[in-house]
């Protein structure tokens, strides 16, 4: 069995099949956007950045690219060494395994903090921004990115497959917390049929990911999601 932190959620995509996520990684926004957005809120150049719920560290040589330092923090232990093979030449970053509602990091030590498709949902997270709130220093900003589950085929079939999520009360849980939010028009495209498949086959329920695959041609589909954020 994998070693858990304790109080993760579990992920009914990458905890269970890492390969097929690495394809949606791969296939997720190639212009860009969601970084270029989050840049021109607050950037994270020579600064210290922490990904929450990095995964297989799919993002963090990016970070690495511009900032000083890069934590990655993951539940999974078994994703923890694939972050952990995956960034080993690279001196500015670290993984560690740990929950996002128990960073292992001092107070006012991290400059920019993302939890991208982390399942921050909403209500229940409040530990996870209280954590936020102790390691983000002032001047900082902490981003969360996911699924806008209001729009579009992707959102359809989200509500579709998660029937007790709830648009309104996931916003006026954002809002009470005093986040701001910008919607992201991303896009997935893909190099094979086969993966755009199995990627619809990890997201949703058996039958809607049928569906979805029924209702989607050739190599891309619209992935709607919004841009969450604070300064600090």
């Amino acid at each position: 069995m994998p070693r858990i932190a304790k109080g993760a959620v579990p992920s009914p995509n990458i905890w269970n099949t890492p390969q097929v996520y690495e394809l949606e990684n791969r296939a997720v926004d190639p212009d860009g956007a969601a970084d270029a957005a989050m840049r021109a809120l607050r950037s994270w150049a020579g600064g210290t950045v922490l990904d929450i719920g990095c995964g297989t560290g799919y993002h963090l040589p990016a970070f690495a690219a511009e900032a000083a330092r890069v934590i990655g923090v993951e539940p999974h232990g078994d994703l923890v060494a694939l972050a952990r093979r995956r960034c080993a030449g690279l001196a500015a970053v670290e993984v560690h395994a740990a929950a996002a509602q128990d960073l292992p990091l001092p107070d006012a030590s991290v400059d920019v903090a993302v939890a991208r498709w982390a399942y921050f949902f909403g209500p229940g997270c409040e530990p996870g921004l209280r954590e936020l709130s102790r390691v983000v220093r002032r001047g900082g900003a902490a981003f969360v990115i996911d699924l806008d589950a209001s729009r579009g085929a992707f959102g359809r079939w989200f509500s579709r497959t998660v029937p007790g999520y709830s648009v309104r009360e996931v916003e006026a849980f954002w809002d009470r917390h005093g986040w701001q939010r910008q919607p992201l028009d991303l896009r997935m495209v893909f190099e094979r049929r086969a993966d755009l498949e199995a990627v619809l086959r990890i997201e949703f329920a058996p039958k809607v990911a049928e569906q979805a695959i029924a209702e989607t041609p050739g190599l891309e589909l619209a992935y709607p999601n919004v841009l969450r954020w604070r300064h600090f």
